[in-house]
C-alpha cells in the first residue's frame, strides 16, 4: 500500500526563439521612438510648446523603457537553473516595472510645469505650419509602434511588448494634444497648451496604472486558473477519488504552473500513481494551454 507524492515539473528552458523575437522588436521599436523624439524635440524647440515638450519627453522615456525592456528580456530568457528552478520569466514583468518609473517622472515633471504656467508665467508657443507637418509625422511614428509593436506582442506572448505598446498608444492621444495646443495657441486660446498639459500628465499616469494593473498579479503570484476549474479537470480522470488542493500561477509568457494533490485508493502501486500524475499532467495542458503540473498523490 504505497502511496508515492507523484512527480514534479521543472520549468523548461524559455522559447529561445521567442527571447530572439521579443528582443528584435524591441530594438526596432527603439529605432521608431527615436526618430519620433528627434521630431518632436525639433518642434518643441521651436515653439517652446509645453505640451509638444512633454511628449518629447514621454518619447525619451520611451526609448530608456526599451533600453531596460531588451535588458529585462535578455535576462528573462535565461534557463531555469538552482537559484532560479522556475525560470527568469519574471525579470520580463520587472521591466514592466521600469516602464511605470519612467512614466511617473514624466507625468510629475509635466503636472509641475503645466500647473506653474496656469498660476503665472503663462509662456504662448510660436508654432508654423512646418511644425505641425512635423508633429503630424510624429504621430504616424507612433501608429506605427502601436501596430507593431501589439501584432509582435501577441504573436510572442510578450506581456512586455503589450505594455509598451499600451504606453506608446497614450502617445498617439498626447502627440495628438500637442497638436492640438499649437493649433488653439495660434488661435489665440492663451491657455490652451497649458491646461493640455495637465491632460496629458493625466493620461501618462492612466497608463501607468494600466500597466500594474496587469504586471503586480505575475509578480505577486496571483491565481491565474480558479481552483474549482482545476479542480473540474481533474476529477474527469478515471481512478481519481478527490482533490485535496488545487493552485496556480502563470508567468509573462502565459505559462501556466498548477499544483494539485489527488486522491486515489489506498492500494495503488507506484506505477499506476505515476500513470495518475501523468493523465493530470496531460489534462491541465490539453484544457488549460501550456502549463507544467506538480502533482501530489495521496490515498483516499
Amino acid at each position: 500500500m504505497l502511496t508515492p507524492p507523484g512527480t514534479i515539473a521543472i520549468a523548461a528552458a524559455p522559447d529561445p526563439m521567442r527571447s530572439t523575437g521579443v528582443r528584435r522588436a524591441l530594438m526596432v521599436v527603439l529605432l521608431l521612438n527615436a526618430i519620433s523624439v528627434a521630431l518632436k524635440v525639433s518642434v518643441g524647440a521651436r515653439t517652446g510648446s509645453l505640451t509638444v515638450l512633454g511628449a518629447a519627453l514621454e518619447s525619451v522615456l520611451d526609448m530608456l523603457s526599451n533600453g531596460v525592456a531588451i535588458l529585462a528580456v535578455s535576462i528573462a530568457s535565461r534557463a531555469p537553473d538552482d537559484d532560479h528552478p522556475y525560470g527568469h520569466e519574471k525579470f520580463e514583468t520587472l521591466g514592466t516595472l521600469g516602464i511605470v518609473c519612467f512614466l511617473s517622472i514624466t507625468c510629475f515633471e509635466l503636472l509641475r510645469q503645466s500647473v506653474g504656467e496656469l498660476k503665472g508665467g503663462l509662456t504662448v508657443p510660436r508654432a508654423a505650419t512646418a511644425d505641425g507637418v512635423l508633429l503630424i509625422a510624429s504621430l504616424v511614428v507612433n501608429f506605427c509602434v502601436v501596430f507593431y509593436e501589439r501584432h509582435r506582442g501577441r504573436a510572442l506572448s510578450s506581456t512586455l511588448l503589450l505594455a509598451d505598446a499600451a504606453h506608446t498608444a497614450s502617445d498617439i492621444l498626447v502627440t495628438a494634444l500637442a497638436i492640438g495646443s499649437l493649433v488653439l495657441s495660434r488661435l489665440g486660446y492663451l491657455y490652451a497648451d497649458a491646461a493640455l498639459g495637465v491632460l496629458v500628465a493625466l493620461i501618462i499616469a492612466w497608463s501607468g496604472y494600466q500597466i500594474l494593473r496587469h504586471s503586480i498579479p505575475i509578480l505577486v503570484d496571483a491565481r491565474a486558473v480558479k481552483a474549482d476549474r482545476l479542480v473540474e479537470i481533474v476529477r474527469t480522470i478515471p481512478g481519481v477519488k478527490g482533490v485535496r488542493a488545487a493552485r496556480s500561477r502563470r508567468t509573462a509568457s502565459g505559462h501556466l504552473f498548477a499544483e494539485v494533490t489527488i486522491l486515489v485508493d489506498g492500494s495503488t502501486s507506484v506505477t499506476d500513481a505515476h500513470d495518475f500524475t501523468d493523465e493530470v499532467e496531460r489534462a491541465i495542458a490539453r484544457e488549460l494551454g501550456t502549463a507544467e503540473a506538480i502533482v501530489h498523490v495521496e490515498p483516499a
